[in-house]
C-alpha cells in the first residue's frame, strides 16, 4: 500500500460549550497541526497516489477557511462544539471533495491541537 503525506501549521481560536471544561469555556488559541495522509493501492498514470502538489493546495486553501478565525463562528460548527474531533471530520471532508485519489483507499486528518495531544479522522474513498 501507498502512503503520502502532508503536513501544515497554523493557529485558530475556539471555546469550548456545554460543560465546565475551566479555561477552555473561554476564546483561546490553539497553535494547530494538520497532518493529511493518504492511502491507497493504486497509482495515477503518472505514479501519483495523488499529485503531492494538489494536496498542498487543496489544504492550504482550507486552512486559509480556518487561520486566525474563531471556529466558533464558522458555519461548519454551527450547533457544534469546536473539538479536535469535529474539526478533524470537517477537513477531511474538505479534502476528499477536493482531490482525486484514484481507486481505493483512505484519507486521515490527524490535528493536533498541542504537541502531546491530537485527534484524527479516517474515511475511505
Amino acid at each position: 500500500m501507498y502512503s503520502v503525506a502532508v503536513t501544515r501549521e497554523f493557529i485558530a481560536r475556539h471555546f469550548l460549550f456545554g460543560g465546565d471544561w475551566g479555561s477552555e469555556n473561554q476564546p483561546h488559541a490553539h497553535q494547530y497541526v494538520a497532518e493529511v495522509r493518504i492511502k491507497g493501492e493504486q497509482l495515477d498514470q503518472h505514479g501519483y497516489l495523488v499529485d503531492i502538489v494538489a494536496i498542498e493546495a487543496a489544504l492550504d486553501l482550507i486552512v486559509s477557511e480556518f487561520r486566525d478565525q474563531l471556529l466558533n463562528d464558522k458555519a461548519e460548527f454551527a450547533g457544534l462544539n469546536p473539538s479536535i474531533e469535529h474539526f478533524s471530520r470537517i477537513i477531511s471532508e474538505k479534502l476528499i471533495a477536493t482531490i482525486n485519489p484514484p481507486g481505493t483507499g483512505s484519507l486521515r486528518v490527524k490535528l493536533w491541537e498541542n504537541a502531546s495531544c491530537w485527534a484524527a479522522y479516517k474515511q475511505p474513498f
